[in-house]
């Protein structure tokens, strides 16, 4: 069983600094890294991470080999990452002493998914594979539709949320994994429960993931619902916390073990990673996780 990662590759510009830049000021960084990330990149490793046979599909400038020899170090299949002229995508993040973060994103060649790469990509699934799509690629619509055809399990992750998203064929998807930002922007209310109750009237065959901050996580659908609380760390960098969350919550799923469990081992994934620096960088093991958990028991 195989998860086929529909995913970006990013270069990200990491910035420590005290706050936020505002408009008009100019503020001096008290660090600088350049690292791999993108959503799919990391979601990838965190898949990788937690034990998954994760394929990613993607694209990078030719000259940057070296972001593909970082996913496969990490366990991850690369054999459908493939070479453009197009510059790689990029991000530049701004990671302020509270840990939280602000990024701009330049899609680059993540923008370049061709339907023939899709086809090929999607050619040797087996029954019982998934589909994991993220919001910083091209061809959502094409991907979700094509592996639906082939009765392939499609998880999304509509991050960075925009009004396109709206517009897809999310009711063919298995699972909707959102924060509570885009929750709002798809169901219209910032409520919990009026949120639950619009995915349950609106995607009734889909299993809705809300991601709660601080508050933890809940799964939720037409039939049944879960919830795990988050655990309480000192945070320092919250880059790629929600991808690792993603990553270790659907290694465990697609497994069909028990939504509560999958959900609090995600948080324990998610907490541990946001006591570090950087993104893909900051993404446990599985024996990370388990070693975490073991101690907050």
């Amino acid at each position: 069983m195989a998860i086929i990662n529909f995913g970006s590759i990013n270069i990200d510009h990491v910035y420590q600094v005290e706050h936020f830049v505002q408009p008009g000021e100019t503020l001096a960084s008290r660090s600088y890294q350049k690292l791999l990330g993108g959503k799919g990149a990391n979601q990838s490793i965190a898949l990788a991470k937690a034990g998954a046979d994760v394929k990613h599909v993607g694209l990078i400038e030719e000259s940057d080999f070296a972001m593909k020899q970082t996913l496969i170090k990490a366990g991850v299949d690369c054999k459908y990452v493939r070479g453009t002229e197009t510059p790689t995508g990029h991000a530049i993040i701004q990671v302020a002493d509270s840990g939280e973060n602000s990024i701009i994103l330049f899609a680059g060649a993540n923008h370049e998914l061709s339907d023939e790469l899709i086809k090929q990509a999607l050619s040797n699934s087996e029954a019982g594979d998934w589909v994991l799509i993220q919001n910083e690629t091209n061809a959502i619509a094409d991907i979700i539709e094509s592996a639906h055809e082939k009765n392939l399990k499609v998880a999304f992750n509509p991050a960075p949320m925009t009004e396109s998203v709206k517009s897809l064929p999310l009711h063919k998807l298995r699972l909707l994994i959102v924060n509570e930002v885009e929750a709002e922007a798809l169901t219209g209310s910032s409520e919990l429960e009026a949120m639950e109750a619009w995915f349950k009237q609106h995607l009734p065959d889909t299993e809705v993931i809300i991601t709660l901050g601080s508050k933890g996580a809940k799964l939720v659908s037409a039939s049944s619902s879960a919830f795990a609380e988050a655990f309480k760390v000192k945070a320092v960098d919250t880059t790629a916390a929600g991808d690792t969350f993603i990553g270790f919550f659907l290694a465990a799923y697609m497994q069909e073990n028990e939504a509560e469990q999958c959900i609090r081992r995600a948080c324990a994934a998610s907490a541990v990673a946001v006591t570090r620096v950087g993104a893909a960088q900051s993404i446990p093991t599985l024996e990370e996780v388990e070693a975490f958990l073991a101690e907050q028991a």
